[in-house]
């Protein structure tokens, strides 16, 4: 992920702009005049939202952002063009349209907790005369832009007619369109690469009551069929986001707790938008959107997740104790089984691993670039004995596990007792089975039970049995 911030794709955002206000506060007493929470203001912020919140979010990404929007001539309107500059985007593709409300939200929040929102808006069609403007500036810019992301409020600026023409135009153009949608007739959006409903909105579209995997699959093929999407998605707040092209895949939400959820739909738009554009392929862009919204929903308010706090948060996650990632047999059984329905690519390796060396960290690195979760079956001390004689392993089997699962490549370590790990291979069902580059034209254990065979050349001269004889020649000579 550190190669992301290298990156800074050119997005164009379309849709609805406003104003996110916020006045901060504490509540200590109830209002004599009637049964009220009084809240004593300490503080009063603006941000973009809407649509502005996913500029402000791709520009926290390091991306290189124009918007094109409708707003009012209004004091309100100054305040977004000022918030724009702010943030360095060009606010050169607003247009102007005489009477309409700039819309603005505004919120008081009494101790971290929301408690009533007023706004102020117009939500009614823009004029024709401004969407054959903004159809105008798309055609003569569209070419500069890596992907086009539409932010559809439903506050008038994306209207049917004009919704159609920005995708008809930008499918021409070779651009995918990326779509947060609104209300329940999704038709005008037909032709996008993906939406991005959430579970109660993708109920309304679909008319199908999401309830279960067999209603969760029927209603993404329909949004997929209806609307003519490449792919279908649909986020799950806590279960995660639902991908579907040839195949239903379930990526799960990696948000540790939960404080605001304002504009983490923004987040998952803005996010696709920045991987996808960079090259990503649809799973890995939606793991990536899982973790920025990860990160914003710990905060309070509409928020942004820059490219650090993403790399960190991914690093706070896999943080754990090492006896975590120990599993019996039993455990990796389900375990493989689960990964798989989540489109995992599951990688199965194993070895005595007595003393850890630089020959065993380069092996097992390459074998975990082979898949997703590599899993490690680790002879048991009886094992070793058998295999190698009386007088090793030096390690415990205890010792050696930890040790082992505490590596960046290994996933989970499961002990095994028998002289094979045959059973082990069927319990895991892995995709690939890895061995070392020493089983060359032989037959490998469980490679009737895997898709695929790779085998790994060791580093030379590198081997538990050699560093046992050099600790054994540097005693001898009093090294030690």
């Amino acid at each position: 992920m550190l190669a992301l911030k290298d990156q800074a794709p050119n997005i164009l955002v379309i849709g609805d702009l406003m104003i996110d206000h916020y006045l901060w506060g504490k509540c200590e007493r109830i209002s004599p005049e009637a049964p009220v929470q009084v809240v004593a203001v300490e503080k009063e912020t603006s941000v973009l939202g809407g649509a502005g919140n996913v500029v402000h979010n791709l520009r926290a990404l390091g991306a290189k952002i124009d918007v094109i929007s409708v707003i009012g001539d209004d004091t309100n309107a100054k305040e977004l063009r000022d918030l724009l500059q702010d943030i360095e985007v060009s606010d050169a593709f607003l247009l102007t349209q005489k009477g309409r409300n700039t819309s603005k939200k505004s919120r008081i929040i009494a101790s971290q907790q929301q408690v009533v929102r007023y706004d102020k808006e117009s939500t009614e069609d823009i004029s024709q005369e401004m969407q054959d403007r903004l159809m105008e500036v798309l055609k003569k810019h569209i070419s500069h832009y890596d992907i086009v992301l539409l932010s559809d409020y439903g506050k008038g600026v994306l209207t049917p007619s004009l919704t159609k023409a920005i995708i008809t135009l930008a499918n021409t153009s070779g651009k995918k369109v990326l779509v947060d949608p609104k209300g329940a007739d999704y038709t005008k959006y037909s032709g996008a690469y993906l939406l991005t409903p959430n579970k109660k909105e993708a109920n309304l579209a679909s008319q199908i009551e999401i309830k279960d995997e067999p209603s969760l699959t029927r209603a993404i093929v329909k949004l997929k069929e209806t609307c003519d999407l490449t792919v279908s998605l649909i986020t799950l707040s806590e279960d995660g986001i639902a991908i579907y092209d040839d195949t239903l895949r379930v990526h799960p939400t990696v948000a540790r707790e939960v404080y605001d959820v304002t504009g983490a739909g923004d987040t998952v738009l803005a996010s696709l938008g920045f991987s996808l554009a960079i090259g990503y392929d649809i799973d890995k862009a939606v793991k990536f959107s899982n973790l920025a919204a990860g990160v914003v929903v710990g905060k309070i308010g509409s928020a942004t997740a820059t490219l650090n706090e993403i790399i960190e948060y991914e690093s706070s996650l896999n943080k754990s104790t090492s006896d975590s990632h120990i599993k019996t047999i039993d455990e990796i059984a389900l375990l493989s089984s689960e990964l798989k329905k989540r489109g995992k690519k599951i990688i199965f390796t194993n070895g005595c691993f007595d003393i850890l060396h630089v020959g065993h960290v380069k092996y097992l690195e390459e074998a975990k670039s082979y898949g997703d979760i590599l899993i490690l079956g680790l002879n048991s001390d009886e094992s070793v004995r058998r295999l190698k004689g009386p007088t090793r392993p030096v390690n415990t089997e205890e010792d050696r596990a930890y040790i082992l699962a505490s590596l960046e490549a290994v996933d989970y370590v499961v002990k095994f007792y028998e002289d094979t790990p045959y059973e082990l291979i069927k319990a895991v069902q892995p995709h690939i089975l890895v061995k070392g580059g020493d089983y060359e034209g032989k037959e490998v254990v469980g490679q009737d039970i895997a898709d695929e065979l790779r085998l790994v050349n060791f580093v030379e001269g590198k081997s538990t049995t050699k560093t046992i004889e050099r600790i054994k020649d540097g005693h001898e000579n009093n090294y030690c």
